[in-house]
């Protein structure tokens, strides 16, 4: 009779475990099924790149639109700029994702319209995570005297301190870098040194290399580790 009450009891306990798991599996693909089918994704990509980046990255059956960079203002800041160019930002609760830069742009956006989702690729979410050189170099402003000319030189340095190596790649990043304005690219550097960000949006995606050069990933917290992953990783990405 004890055996039998025993093995009742277990059997209820099965059943018991066994709904929550259901019930856990039904929310969770319900939550997954509303997240990819959001409606839209606006899309930013780093400094001075555009939407190339992205071309083996795929987004499933999402409404995706690429965010052009506007030009700067001579004194606003990363933030301010944010504040512009979200009034491209029409489509509520949508998905917004950024690289590098863009990611940083993405993070002011989110802090004043509603979205469902940031998702960051070689990116950064607070003034914390970029390296202590970058901000030595604001207090003394000496990015100011750095040669904004032979940056957009692609070569072996650049084609390291990126991680690309396939020729492919390579090509890119060289028509990237040459088709970046001089001005534009002086004021996102002199902006990215300046950022003053501290919040953090709790609903975010953060994916980094952990062979990045020029945002390492050392100083990068609550990220997805993507092992070999370098700072132009995103050319290599197949999905998010």
């Amino acid at each position: 009779m004890r055996a039998k009450v025993g093995n009742n009891r277990e059997l209820a306990k099965n059943i018991w475990y066994k709904w929550l798991h259901i019930t856990k599996l039904f929310f969770t693909f319900a939550y997954l099924n509303r997240f990819s089918m959001a409606q839209k994704y606006y899309v930013f990509s780093g400094l001075g790149a555009d939407e190339r980046v992205f071309k083996n990255l795929s987004f499933g059956d999402a409404e995706v639109e690429h965010i052009q960079w506007i030009p700067p203002l001579a004194t606003e800041t990363l933030a301010q700029y944010a504040q512009r160019i979200a009034q491209r930002i029409t489509y509520p609760h949508s998905v917004l994702v950024g690289l590098s830069f863009g990611g940083m742009v993405a993070v002011e956006i989110a802090k004043i319209l509603p979205v469902e989702k940031v998702i960051l690729i070689s990116s950064a979410k607070t003034r914390d995570e970029l390296p202590l050189s970058y901000r030595f170099l604001g207090k003394l402003c000496l990015h100011k005297l750095l040669p904004y000319s032979l940056m957009k030189r692609a070569n072996a340095f650049t084609y390291w301190l990126f991680g690309v190596d396939t020729p492919e790649d390579k090509a890119l990043l060289k028509s990237i870098l040459e088709n970046t304005p001089t001005p534009f690219l002086r004021w996102a550097i002199s902006a990215i040194i300046g950022w003053q960000n501290t919040a953090i949006s709790t609903n975010f995606v953060h994916y980094h290399g952990d062979n990045d050069h020029i945002l390492p990933f050392r100083y990068i917290k609550n990220a997805q580790r993507v092992a070999g992953g370098g700072h132009s990783m995103v050319l290599s990405l197949c999905k998010i």
